[in-house]
């Protein structure tokens, strides 16, 4: 089956699907659900992104799911280790899918981080039996850990950068976040942590089908490339992600976009894809938000190339956005208590004011 559909449509029923456009996400879980994840290198950023999809926001829905509810994971995943929260039950298969890529397992990889091939395994099974416990702030697992080993120079590489030799124990389901105590990061191990963990994670195969499935259902129609930039950035092993699509194409029809692009999406979408129509609404999304996340950066229709610099910043910093018509207008930020907008394309005056209205209360004072 192909359909051809305007990139005004596939933005328009993107915002539908992330519940933007109708703000009507159910709860934190199902946003993040539906989003494929939160990004969550930014707790604030996080917390915006789920209340701009929410009739009601509550402020404590986060907190409440991630360390009372525990229905909801804090843990390094997607595109090399970027922190993210995710559904507690769909943790396993995105650590499954994930862990396809060993990129821990390269030289180059090993040598910048200071270690031996030999000391990254005693360190991965060092961390999970220290994790066996309570919570561990990460002084206290580097502690544990060089205690164990008997190494006290991996303490050095285990407290320097943003928890790199920790990466792996969280694709491989061994490791996530455990709830702060006095201000500080605790990491525990999803077995002790969360609700129903599985004696192990689920075939690779069907993980790797499972989310790109999911992904489609949001962020499509895309190509299996988009969904490894998304996913891995750009890094999957080719054989791997050609054997999820292959898996998942009697689900998928073929979409042509009207600038000659072909996509694919679930065939259970396209009726509804085909007859959505662009959209006219202006959005303020925050900064880090998976509408923007789950597409190329190169992608023209939804960030005009003159915008690019400005949205996609060095060290991977995501700028919060201005949307209209489903493509990004501009960017803005919270200062001084105020948003400052800065504006590339013209955005009709009442809708904007609108959107700056709804946001205003959601942000901190």
């Amino acid at each position: 089956m192909t359909i051809r559909v305007s990139w005004g449509q596939i933005l328009a029923w993107r915002l539908r699907r992330q519940f933007v456009s109708g703000a009507d996400g159910p709860d934190a879980v199902s946003v993040a659900r539906r989003l494929c994840g939160v990004q969550a290198q930014v707790a604030s950023s996080a917390e915006l992104a789920v209340a701009v999809r929410r009739a009601r926001p509550d402020r404590d829905e986060i907190t409440r799911a991630l360390w009372s509810e525990r229905t909801l994971v804090k843990t390094w995943l997607m595109r090399g280790g970027t922190l993210h929260l995710v559904p507690a039950d769909e943790l396993a298969s995105y650590c499954s899918a994930l862990a396809t890529l060993r990129f821990w397992e390269k030289g180059s990889w090993l040598r910048y981080h200071g270690v031996t091939a030999g000391e990254l395994g005693e360190i991965m099974e060092a961390v999970p039996e220290a994790l066996k416990g309570d919570p561990l702030t990460r002084e206290e697992l580097v502690e544990a850990v060089v205690a164990q080993t008997g190494r006290s120079r991996l303490r050095e590489p285990l407290t320097s950068g943003w928890g790199a030799l920790l990466k792996p124990l969280s694709r491989l389901g061994e490791l996530c976040y455990g709830p702060p105590r006095e201000g500080r990061v605790t990491f525990t191990t999803p077995a002790g942590w969360v609700p129903g963990w599985p004696d192990g994670l689920p075939p690779q195969e069907e993980a790797g089908v499972r989310v790109a499935r999911a992904f489609l259902g949001a962020h499509g129609p895309a190509t299996p490339e988009m969904f490894d930039a998304w996913l891995f950035g750009g890094t999957a092993r080719k054989a791997v992600l050609k054997g999820w699509f292959r898996e998942l194409a009697p689900e998928l029809a073929e979409v042509v976009t009207d600038d000659g692009h072909r996509l694919l999406a679930p065939a259970e979408h396209v009726d509804d894809l085909a007859g959505t129509a662009p959209s006219e609404a202006v959005h303020l999304l925050p900064g880090f938000d998976q509408y923007i996340l789950g597409a190329p950066r190169t992608l023209a229709p939804l960030i005009p190339p003159g915008l690019k610099a400005k949205v996609s910043r060095q060290a991977g910093w995501i700028s919060p956005v201005v949307v209209h018509e489903g493509r990004v207008a501009g960017v803005w930020e919270h200062r001084d208590g105020e948003i400052v907008l800065d504006l590339a394309a013209p955005v009709p005056a009442e809708p904007l004011a609108e959107a700056v209205a709804r946001l205003r209360p959601l942000l901190p004072e």
